[in-house]
């Protein structure tokens, strides 16, 4: 990878982790319980409680590729970043830019 290369993923694992940290604080409002006082109707509080169950799924998934690519940023200068952890082979380039958190080249992840 060149060094080019790298700043330019530097860059945007830099802009996805503010992306991301934005998207955690909105959907952390999102799925705040709703309190019992508030008149709404059995089946619209049984919608409410079925849409935060999905954006607490959804929430678990954003927090899990934060913290993937703050490691990936952490990573990105050290000798073994763009390696597939399992197979050994660089990664390419094209899936790194598209998901920078990817440890795992497209082979490899496909037989997980």
């Amino acid at each position: 990878m060149t060094d080019e290369t790298r700043k330019e993923l530097e860059i945007k694992i830099k802009a996805l982790i503010v992306k991301s940290e934005l998207d955690i604080f909105d959907m952390e409002q999102n799925s705040k319980p709703i309190s019992p006082e508030n008149s709404i109707g059995r089946i619209s509080r049984m919608d409410a409680i079925n849409n935060k169950s999905v954006v607490e799924a959804a929430l678990r998934n954003k927090r899990q590729k934060l913290g993937k690519l703050k490691v990936a940023l952490a990573n990105i200068d050290k000798q073994g970043f763009g390696i597939c952890m399992q197979c050994k082979n660089p990664i390419q380039p094209a899936r790194i830019m598209f998901m920078p958190e990817s440890s795992r080249c497209v082979h490899c992840a496909a037989r997980r």
